[in-house]
């Protein structure tokens, strides 16, 4: 019954302040002229299409549409030795050298503002809190509200709008920390994970799990084929999907795929980067809210199973404002113990509700 589990959601104003424009005054370099080139050859004004408003929307939405069994909770920055378990630190010299300034850090339009560095440490400490939170039996599940998002960050570099590997650093920090030797990271963003593929790539205690939507579609990665390396070798599973994929292909992949997978894995603690670019209204794929309430049951249910329920997720994508609030307000509802529909292809069940309608007319019956 929705309210019977406790949900932490995690969130930070200060992630608000992360909001490159294109019109402020970039410090010069190479990428910078590189990036200006592309933007001036576009037949439209180019904004940064990662922006505020993303949080600002799942926050009002869930102040208009409270959830029974949530809590919001708010996080510290994260530290430079919890950033550096997976950055190197001549990158996060170089990052944290832009405090206050307006730079574009990498050619495919990632930007920060005078802001944005401590947005990044905020989003990656307060994806670290809501782990603590789980593991140290605060609540049963937790949801980090966080941007800039993280699971395209490299361990040497910034990229697609990510700027931390916010989700990456909270594995790590279980591990170091707080006694997880072995972590699930499930990633059901419509772009496949490159950069916490990469930190794990060789890593046989942390399980990567990536549904996206096949390449070209950016990052371009994520292929079949691509099952890790050395003593990783086969703790990486990539799942690509054709843009038409909906709900039914999702709970095929995580009923037939994951559910085996972490049965043999064996984890101490899942984490989800939960990006809500797969809806129908957003970039790729089809997924609906209902399709995103069953694999949330089929990832807490994992959970439950194999490592007392420990679960937290971590925002990534979703850039139409309405499916985005409405997507995470669903995902809430089923980590707070609410109900699940049966998945039906896409337009069968408002088939079923139009011949219910209508059946009346065709009828001798009163």
């Amino acid at each position: 019954m929705l309210g019977d589990r406790n949900v932490n959601v995690f969130y930070d104003e200060v992630m608000l302040g992360h909001d490159p424009k294109v019109d402020l005054p970039f410090v010069p370099s190479r990428v910078e002229k590189r990036v200006r080139h592309i933007l001036q050859g576009l037949d439209f004004k180019w904004s940064y299409p990662e922006h505020p408003g993303r949080l600002s929307a799942i926050i009002k939405h869930l102040e208009q549409h409270p959830v029974p069994g949530v809590q919001f909770r708010k996080g510290s920055n994260a530290t430079y030795n919890q950033l550096a378990r997976v950055h190197t630190t001549s990158y996060l010299d170089h990052f944290l050298s832009l405090f206050g300034k307006a730079a574009w850090v990498d050619s495919d339009t990632t930007a920060v503002s005078p802001n944005s560095v401590n947005a990044a440490l905020a989003a990656a400490g307060n994806a670290i809190a809501a782990v603590e939170s789980v593991v140290n039996g605060e609540c049963q599940s937790a949801f980090a509200l966080v941007r800039p998002p993280g699971h395209h960050a490299e361990p040497v570099r910034a990229r697609g709008f990510c700027l931390l590997n916010n989700v990456a650093v909270a594995a790590a920090h279980a591990q170091a920390k707080l006694g997880c030797e072995r972590v699930l990271i499930i990633d059901w963003d419509a772009h496949h994970g490159n950069g916490t593929q990469d930190i794990f790539w060789a890593d046989p205690d942390v399980l990567f799990f990536d549904t996206h939507c096949a390449a070209p579609f950016y990052p371009g990665s994520g292929a079949l084929e691509e099952v890790g390396a050395g003593f990783g070798e086969g703790y990486t599973i990539n799942v690509p999907l054709p843009e038409s994929a909906g709900d039914i292909a999702f709970e095929k992949v995580f009923r037939e795929i994951l559910v085996p997978a972490a049965a043999h894995f064996k984890p101490d603690l899942i984490l989800v980067s939960a990006g809500f670019d797969p809806h129908r209204n957003d970039m790729a794929l089809n997924l609906t809210y209902d399709g995103f309430k069953v694999i949330t049951r089929i990832v807490q249910e994992i959970a439950d199973q194999h490592c007392e329920g420990r679960l937290a997720l971590v925002l990534e994508g979703g850039y139409n404002l309405s499916s985005l609030s409405q997507g995470v307000h669903a995902v809430l509802e089923v980590l707070a113990g609410g109900e699940v529909p049966e998945l039906l292809e896409a337009g069968v069940k408002e088939a079923n509700e139009a011949a219910e309608f209508h059946r009346s007319a065709f009828s001798d019956e009163d």
